[in-house]
């Protein structure tokens, strides 16, 4: 059974990033809380023939080019049941990729295109695209390509960026796409949904699109507007589900980000892209990807009445499994410019590691995640971190921000010294480095998690109501 990765996405053009970097973000969120993942290292292949890929989940199969650059990942385990999945990565060409969010077509365009069965979905999509591309445009082309040739059994958005790009592609019937390239000045935000509006098809440097899509959508009356070509119009829902699960999640990121703008969380022409107040960081990405519609009434941990407090879906979820920045630096030199920022067990109370992508391994409580629970795995650890500040959220909040702002303080420094390290290492020496570096970075963040843990395990034990106070003189 394919369980829909019901994700939040965050794009972030260079200029319109604090430091000049493209970021791409997303959630991964599954259907259930408990879908343990690793995150690893896919090796580099060079003439290596016989190459296959075959899904777990239906039976698309296909060979696979000889020659793999090698990329992260962060599959899952269980993955003979719940497929590969290896959601997001970085190559050796500084192309970040990170997929999918699912996203559903409406039933008028899919009775025309549907959905193949075994095709190319998300579980392989990583798999077979990053190791074999250039450039974040590259991706959408080799990527259409595909769906062409194979079809795809689900909508799925899947999100692109290298140092100069950032691309949003949406695949929303068995065979037909677009993807837009977002401006170096603006950001993007989405969730289950789709997202992009008005395409103009004579502008390729800013659209790509699947073969006759124009005919497609002119031979089959799809169009609902008088005027214009807005792809969310013509190929999206506006259901109940989007109402409450989708639209909410949008608003409250551009409320984050554009907090001089009034809008209806239900507003289903809510705009994908918007230019932000003021430069985005890699902060504040993080802070609305843990985000619950905090001031608003809308907070599952707020104020407002019951029925308030549960209409809308939150952004970080108890089933978000991992949740990435993958961030393409331009200030610094190629080979220390790939930065993917990793949280594992939930963005709202647990930190974003940084991992500079040119490794050759991750760190052993990363890579080797248990099916059973197990406090020595990354994905255990700081998923029972972040269920222990939810359990007394009241009295842990502010200890957990303070955590994690001072997370981010030693995170800035700590890049810079690690690229500072690393000068005159080139090649082989400079991936030992920084794969050192790294665990190093692990070992840090782990340290100041077992400080607070213990901190909050004893001030557990003092709020028990299994206590009677007595006169000490009796």
């Amino acid at each position: 059974m394919k369980e829909y990765s019901a994700c939040t996405t965050i794009l972030v053009g260079k200029k319109a990033s604090i430091d000049g970097s493209t970021m791409i973000a997303r959630n991964d969120d599954t259907f259930r809380p408990i879908t343990p993942q690793k995150f690893i290292i896919e090796p580099a292949a060079k003439g290596e023939k016989g190459r296959h890929i075959k899904s777990w989940l239906n039976k698309f199969e296909m060979d696979l080019p000889e020659d793999a650059q090698r990329v992260p990942a962060v599959p899952n385990v269980d993955y003979k049941t719940q497929g590969y999945y290896d959601e997001s990565g970085i190559n050796q060409k500084n192309v970040a990729m990170s997929c999918t969010e699912s996203t559903y077509g409406n039933e008028r365009t899919l009775a025309f295109d549907p959905l193949v069965k075994d095709g190319l979905d998300e579980d392989c999509m990583q798999t077979v695209v990053l190791p074999y591309i250039d450039s974040a445009r590259d991706g959408v082309k080799r990527l259409g390509k595909l769906i062409k040739k194979y079809g795809s059994p689900a909508g799925n958005s899947v999100l692109f960026s290298d140092k100069d790009e950032v691309w949003y592609m949406e695949i929303v019937t068995g065979h037909h796409w677009v993807a837009q390239r977002i401006p170096d000045d603006c950001y993007a935000a989405t969730g289950n949904r789709v997202a992009i509006q008005e395409v103009n098809f004579d502008d390729p440097d800013n659209f790509m699109w699947s073969e006759e899509i124009q005919e497609f959508v002119e031979k089959h009356h799809l169009n609902t507007d008088h005027e214009g070509w807005n792809f969310r119009h013509i190929f999206g829902t506006y259901t109940e589900q989007d109402r409450h699960y989708n639209t909410s999640r949008q608003w409250y990121i551009q409320k984050l980000f554009n907090p001089e703008i009034e809008q209806d969380p239900q507003d289903p022409d809510i705009p994908f892209i918007r230019k932000a107040a003021k430069k985005i960081s890699r902060e504040d990405i993080q802070y609305a990807l843990g985000s619950h519609y905090q001031d608003t009434p809308y907070d599952p941990f707020g104020k407002g009445t019951d029925e308030e407090k549960h209409m809308y879906r939150p952004i970080g979820l108890n089933r978000t499994q991992n949740s990435h920045v993958l961030q393409i630096r331009s200030d610094v030199p190629e080979d220390k410019a790939a930065i993917m920022w990793l949280c594992i067990g939930g963005p709202t109370f647990t930190p974003y590691v940084p991992f500079f992508t040119n490794m050759n391994d991750t760190d052993p409580s990363y890579n080797n995640t248990s099916m059973e629970y197990n406090m020595n795995d990354a994905w255990w650890y700081y998923k029972s971190f972040a269920a222990l500040v939810e359990s007394h959220y009241p009295q842990f909040v502010q200890l957990d921000t303070t955590y994690l702002t001072e997370l981010n303080r030693f995170y800035r420094g700590r890049v810079e010294e690690i690229i500072k390290g690393a000068d005159g290492k080139r090649g082989d020496e400079l991936t030992e480095y920084l794969t050192k570096e790294n665990q190093k970075t692990v070992a840090h963040t782990k340290k100041e998690t077992e400080k607070l843990w213990g901190q909050m395990f004893t001030e557990s034990i003092n709020m028990s109501k299994l206590t009677f106070n007595m006169d000490e003189n009796l």
